[in-house]
């Protein structure tokens, strides 16, 4: 095992895996920007060192930085956490290259599942069911992209090859407005991910986000920890997250955690991973897999009792994997509220100081958070300060201790999306459970003509 990590992100992840590193008895070193060197996971840190001022190109994502940070201090391993470099194959190819251990998939693993349209091709070489669609990146020629939109029938969804985050997709309801969107996504993709291809869905009207949770190790182990629902997003982000996913036939799921287990096993995946599927009418469709441990990922720490991170460190460390599928078993109910520091009505950011921190507790009541009352939070990075995750023996009691948690939390200074959750935890359809991905975009658009 490691006696030294190097936690290479921020915020509450970072202080989530330097938890899982001090209860497994590993040393850590935080890595942080100047503007986040009064952070309580700095304070906590056995290390930690300053690679850069606040813009994140020039300290999170600063890769020399970063290794040279693991170099002078003897650090064994870096955990990338989410966002920044978890996904980027070049930086965990340099981490490899220059002595250190990646906690995370194989860089070639990441690069697959990194293009969505490679991804796409080696679920359907495993089995995997996926979304109808181009077969492969759009080409220039126009007719043949109008070919493929009349066979798939309208809307249809243009997407980025290499996006991700939500960003570089573009909805298309009629043939005249096609190649415009095409054009469109084209140039934003170029923009935001440095590679222009886009490729062509079916876009499903109504479906639900649900994600399977995988672990595997460099012994061809692999094993799914259940599922869990993202369904409630706005912008393709998501807001609240539960597991087990409601109303859906166990069998169904059943069949498709198989399923995921095998393509584990197939693409030779090391690592914690996360596959998303559609579901609608009572089928899956994968989208995308992410080779990282997801934001949400307490919901199903919360029901199996497992630990995620620690489990990545583990199978970074060359550990097998110690529970066997038979082992795994989900009991109970959890729910996942997103605290992001913006304005709940228009939704932009609200950075600044927070001048009084009261979060919630009482039994089956969990806040992962960096956040403390005097901290102020910083204009450059997500607005996400912290989350508030809730257990029950049942959904409904997983659902009344969150009314109660959201009705505790009290945060001062700046603005908070509380009152949405608020909301939300209140909503006929969401209490019912099942609601669709497009369900809070509807319910705000809504809420602004009323």
């Amino acid at each position: 095992m490691f006696k030294k990590i190097l936690i290479a992100n921020r915020g509450e992840i970072a202080l989530r895996v330097q938890r899982a590193c001090r209860e497994m008895g590993i040393s850590t070193v935080v890595v942080h920007s100047e503007a986040d060197t009064d952070a309580k996971y700095v304070k906590l840190a056995d290390e930690s060192v300053c690679i850069g001022p606040a813009p994140s190109k020039d300290s999170y994502l600063n890769i020399p930085a970063i290794i040279s940070a693991a170099e002078v201090t003897d650090a064994e391993a870096i955990h990338p956490g989410y966002g920044f470099l978890s996904e980027n194959a070049d930086f965990a190819e340099r981490v490899e290259k220059s002595g250190f251990c990646f906690i995370g998939p194989r860089p070639d693993s990441i690069r697959a599942m990194g293009d969505k349209v490679a991804a796409k091709q080696a679920m359907v070489a495993a089995g995997v069911p996926t979304v109808p669609g181009s077969n492969g990146v759009l080409r220039e020629e126009p007719r043949e992209i109008v070919k493929i939109a009349r066979a798939l029938g309208y809307p249809v969804i243009i997407k980025a090859a290499g996006g991700g985050g939500g960003r570089g997709m573009r909805v298309v309801h009629t043939e005249a407005a096609l190649l415009n969107a095409v054009n469109l996504t084209r140039q934003e993709a170029n923009s935001a991910f440095g590679n222009p291809a886009v490729y062509m869905e079916k876009f499903l009207e109504d479906p639900r986000h649900i994600e399977f949770q995988v672990l595997a190790d460099q012994h061809r182990n692999a094993v799914w920890l259940g599922e869990r629902d993202c369904s409630m997003q706005r912008r393709h982000q998501k807001v609240i997250e539960e597991a087990p996913a409601p109303g859906i036939n166990r069998r169904v799921i059943d069949k498709m955690g198989d399923k995921v287990v095998e393509a584990c096993k197939k693409l030779n995946y090391r690592g914690a991973g996360t596959f998303e599927f559609l579901f609608e009418g009572g089928e899956f469709f994968f989208i995308e897999m992410n080779t990282r441990v997801q934001v949400e990922h307490p919901v199903t720490e919360m029901v199996t009792g497992i630990d995620i991170v620690q489990e990545q460190i583990r199978v970074a460390a060359g550990e097998k994997l110690r529970r066997r599928q038979r082992d795994i078993v989900q009991k109970g109910h959890a729910i996942e509220c997103r605290i992001n520091a913006e304005d709940p009505e228009r939704f932009t950011p609200s950075p600044g100081r927070i001048t009084a921190w009261h979060p919630p507790g009482g039994p089956g009541v969990r806040v992962d958070s960096h956040a403390y009352t005097g901290y102020f939070v910083p204009p450059n990075y997500d607005s996400m300060i912290g989350k508030v995750i809730c257990y029950g023996d049942t959904r409904n009691q997983a659902l009344a201790r969150m009314r109660i948690a959201m009705s505790e939390m009290v945060v001062e200074g700046i603005k908070t999306n509380i009152p949405l959750h608020r909301e939300l935890l209140i909503d006929e359809k969401f209490v019912l459970g099942g609601t669709s991905i497009h369900y809070l975009e509807k319910r705000l658009a809504a809420r602004h003509l009323a």
